[in-house]
């Protein structure tokens, strides 16, 4: 068993507790037993483990004792769970999530229902003014599209650049409270920008809440408050395949004469109709994602959630629902997968993150008892999880407040942080390479947290 460090252990200590170390950072401890004064909290079991590996440049860590972070000294923590002096603590370590910082806002004339940091060098923006909007890290509006007449609810790349790649060229798809979703070409450079909407997705009678572009780009899924969801592919067809409603005669006469003369024909969006209807909720569908690394339709996997306190997984070739998750008034607002793919979160109004990990599925199928459950001192509207770490996800809440989790310690969040100073509702977070970017009723938010660093 080894001792402490002479130099580390505090002369006022009379107590110790024997300690194992256990990591999956890249800072493995050989597997050995230490003597721990009691009175150490966080601060000092860094150091320990900084010194006990020699690190040139120190790194700060946390610690994770029976999922729950280490916030007190370790006889405060064995006081109240009831470990007696000589039980070896198991305790993990895990890299420490540094202070946010605010890095830039960008004003808005209207709330920002969704944000995207995923295009190296720019933030991508969906307000209720129909608008979306591409700011560069200078902060300078590079482009603005009018792409729906009524709120944009969620927005998406279909195609970007990959990572450490530089393009000027993006397909963007939107969702919007008109009924609809659209297909937006934005070019970026040469300047000024220009943009072209080339479909339009018509199925829904309803708010079109969500949409997700599988990781190829080759097909959409859209969730509506309607109960239905739309599976779609991203081509642009020659001719539209969902005629426009006739409202009168003299409308119908208009449309004629305007098909004669070819007008606009160059420049108007295709409609599209859908591939598949997926139906099975019984309630307004608020979010709906393909699985990751999903490239194709066939033998696709997708996950969504609703109003009716389901969160279902579903056969994207064949359009059926595969499992259903039943949770007892829990309505859901928004859902993700974590990074590797291996657990699901939804945040519901009961002011709840629940954790679903597909680890512990039986026969293929979704557990429908929670692994874990955050609790949100205020409703939560929107959660993502981090590109870089598999066990950390970001929220959004209406007080304004985001907060950052590690999945494994469900007894409170590692960090939060105001956006706007509080007090006004957080409607949309993004997470990747070390940036947060906050959408909701002050506009948007950049916020450095974590390391500069994507999967």
């Amino acid at each position: 068993m080894a001792s402490t460090p002479s130099n580390m252990t505090s002369s006022a200590a009379s107590q110790s507790q024997p300690v194992s170390f256990r990591t999956e950072t890249q800072f493995p401890l050989p597997s050995q037993k230490f003597m721990i004064p009691t009175s150490w909290k966080r601060y000092q079991l860094s150091q320990l483990i900084n010194k006990a590996l020699s690190l040139e440049k120190p790194v700060p860590f946390d610690f994770l004792v029976r999922g729950e972070l280490l916030h007190t000294t370790l006889s405060e923590w064995c006081a109240e769970n009831g470990v007696g002096e000589e039980e070896t603590l198991e305790i993990e370590y895990i890299e420490s999530v540094m202070p946010p910082q605010k890095m830039s806002d960008f004003p808005h004339e209207d709330w920002v229902s969704s944000v995207s940091c995923q295009a190296p060098g720019y933030f991508f923006t969906a307000s209720y003014d129909g608008q979306i909007r591409v700011f560069d890290y200078s902060k300078q509006l590079i482009a603005s599209s009018a792409a729906h007449a009524a709120p944009i609810t969620s927005l998406c790349f279909v195609s970007s650049p990959k990572e450490g790649e530089v393009s000027s060229s993006y397909t963007i798809a939107t969702a919007s409270q008109d009924l609809t979703a659209q297909l937006t070409e934005i070019t970026l450079d040469p300047t000024p920008s220009t943009s072209r909407a080339s479909a339009t997705l018509h199925l829904h009678t309803s708010t079109v809440s969500s949409i997700s572009a599988n990781s190829s780009g080759s097909h959409l899924l859209t969730s509506s408050w309607d109960g239905l969801i739309g599976l779609w592919d991203t081509t642009v067809p020659q001719s539209d395949e969902v005629p426009e409603a006739v409202v009168n005669e003299r409308d119908r006469e208009r449309r004629k004469r305007r098909k004669v003369d070819g007008e606009g024909q160059g420049a108007r969006p295709r409609r599209k109709a859908p591939l598949l209807v997926l139906k099975s909720h019984v309630g307004r569908v608020s979010k709906v994602v393909w699985a990751p690394g999903t490239t194709t339709a066939k033998a696709g996997k997708a996950y969504s959630c609703g109003f009716d306190s389901t969160v279902r997984m579903w056969d994207t070739e064949y359009g059926v629902c595969e499992h259903t998750i039943n949770a007892s008034e829990k309505p859901f607002l928004d859902l993700t997968t974590t990074q590797d793919g291996s657990s699901i979160l939804a945040v519901s109004s009961d002011r709840t993150m629940s954790l679903y990990d597909q680890r512990l599925s039986t026969s293929g199928s979704l557990s429908s008892a929670a692994a874990a459950t955050f609790i949100h001192p205020a409703l939560p509207s929107s959660v993502c999880a981090s590109q870089a770490n598999a066990h950390q996800v970001v929220t959004g809440a209406y007080d304004g407040v985001v907060r950052v989790w590690d999945l494994r310690s469900v007894k409170g969040a590692m960090a939060s942080f105001k956006a706007w100073d509080g007090g006004k509702k957080v409607l949309s977070v993004d997470w990747r390479r070390g940036v947060v970017g906050v959408g909701g009723e002050g506009g948007l938010e950049v916020w450095k947290v974590g390391e500069e660093k994507d999967s």
